[in-house]
């Protein structure tokens, strides 16, 4: 099963541009393996397949890795991660990105701590609660640079509950299966640069992935939070 997977991997990392070390790659199969010894414990995933499980979930995920880059971020919050995706793939592929992983399931947040003690992930931190319920200084350390999600809610729902903890001239980020133009629309948000989030948005569907490993579209919709005095 590695071979393929480890195969799989370097096929797919090199059609999104990206460079990963040989500790990595092991890293990334080995959140494979767990996700598949723990799926049903858990309630992780639905997919059995190691395949798609390196498809769906880790290759998915690394689709993000250049525009995490592109926004220089220091530090990001995943929302809802349940499975930690993309916030464990981030946390490998970007070692010096600090990480937050976020759920109000205890044992999802459980499994995400044994992840991050089994995989060494120290640029990893876990917190369990409702997102609009965390406080920089508090329960999360300070704002984050990048907030994202994958499938966790509308897109309205999502800034509107983590809107707060995105720092000034930081970037939410959604993982989105399809163009969520009707989304975009039903947002009434002040904090966000809408001229930044007609801009980004553009970017990002055309970098998102789409390579002969993901036979599919990714779109990610930026969403750009005013600096002050703006």
């Amino acid at each position: 099963m590695t071979e393929p997977l480890s195969t799989m991997l370097d096929q797919g990392a090199a059609e999104l541009g990206l460079a990963l070390w040989p500790e990595q790659k092991q890293k990334l199969l080995n959140y494979v393996a767990l996700l598949g010894k723990w799926k049903a414990v858990y309630n992780l995933t639905a997919i059995r397949d190691p395949n798609q499980m390196m498809i769906q979930h880790i290759l998915d995920s690394l689709a993000l890795v250049p525009t995490i880059v592109a926004c220089n971020a220091k530090n990001a919050l995943d929302v809802s991660s349940g499975g930690e995706l993309p916030g464990i793939v981030l946390a490998i592929a970007l070692p010096n990105l600090k990480v937050t992983l976020n759920d109000i399931v205890h044992k999802k947040t459980a499994f995400q701590l044994q992840v991050k003690a089994q995989l060494s992930l120290t640029n990893l931190s876990v917190v369990t609660g409702r997102v609009e319920a965390l406080r920089p200084g508090h329960e999360v350390p300070e704002k984050f640079n990048v907030i994202t999600s994958r499938a966790f809610a509308e897109l309205v729902d999502f800034v509107t509950l983590s809107r707060h903890l995105v720092a000034a001239g930081g970037r939410i980020l959604a993982m989105k299966g399809v163009r969520s133009d009707a989304e975009i629309e039903r947002l009434h948000v002040p904090m966000l640069d809408r001229a930044s989030l007609d801009r980004n948005r553009r970017r990002s569907r055309m970098t998102a992935c789409r390579t002969e490993v993901i036979r599919q579209f990714r779109h990610a919709d930026l969403l750009t939070a005013k600096k002050r005095g703006h």
